[in-house]
């Protein structure tokens, strides 16, 4: 692939990127005919910024055959990817597409970050509420009201400034 990816002029970094992040995704859909996508994860794995870009380069690799674009064009629903055997070994385990894992037709695709940011958001709310019902955050919270310093003005400035006078 990455041989064919060097004699081919019209491919910049973007789609090479883009191509590499659609490539892991298939390995771990187990290299399934098709699976579906989410352009936020896709845009993260490929270190893409741009929503355009990388519309962009998705549709181009799709059009140079590359792989198979099918957008769904529904925000609830990932968009359909066919990524397309290069010459693979004869040596390659391929899974058989009756075994259904991962996501089926129809469903909607979230990001896997999307539940570990879940459960660490969980996992922190959990923390914070032993921590504000132990008897630590009370003396802490009554330490901190002693120790707080009254404003000082470092800068001795005058409120009644008279701005006719020269710097």
């Amino acid at each position: 692939m990455f041989e064919q990816f060097s004699k081919d002029s019209r491919l910049n970094p973007t789609h090479i990127s883009l191509y590499v992040a659609l490539f892991q995704l298939w390995n771990t859909n187990f290299f399934r005919e098709e699976f579906y996508i989410n352009r936020e994860e896709v845009m993260d794995f490929s270190k893409i910024g741009s929503k355009s870009t990388y519309h962009r380069c998705i549709k181009e690799l799709s059009h140079w055959n590359y792989l198979l674009y099918i957008p769904s064009h529904n925000p609830f629903k990932g968009s359909r990817i066919k990524m397309f055997d290069f010459g693979t070994s004869t040596e390659q385990v391929l899974y058989p597409s009756h075994i259904n894992i991962g996501t089926s037709n129809g469903q909607a695709v979230v990001p896997i970050i999307k539940h570990i940011q879940t459960i660490e958001n969980t996992k922190n709310k959990n923390k914070q509420q032993i921590f504000e019902n132990s008897n630590f955050s009370k003396n802490e919270t009554e330490t901190k009201q002693k120790t707080t310093v009254p404003y000082q003005d470092n800068l001795k400035t005058t409120k009644d400034k008279d701005y006719n006078q020269p710097l």
